[in-house]
């Protein structure tokens, strides 16, 4: 589970893509913390940038890997 300090810094949104699921090695269109929704694993992942790919870890139960995106990194331009 991803921690914060400091919850006056975090924005809520219900954004379509924080519901999108993607599969490893899925070039990802918003850099943030992406989360396994089998196992909880997180990561961080960069803009136009692949997710891990399946053998980053493995599920004991066989389960596919899947990331949904836990928290969006907004870039001020």
């Amino acid at each position: 589970m991803a921690l914060y300090k400091n919850g006056n810094l975090l924005e809520h949104s219900d954004h379509a893509a924080f519901d999108e699921k993607h599969k490893p090695g899925t070039v990802v269109a918003n850099s943030g913390i992406y989360r396994c929704i089998h196992c909880g694993d997180e990561i961080a992942a960069n803009k136009n940038n692949p997710l891990p790919p399946q053998n980053h870890h493995q599920h004991p139960n066989h389960q596919p890997i899947m990331w949904q995106l836990l928290v969006c990194a907004i870039q001020k331009k």
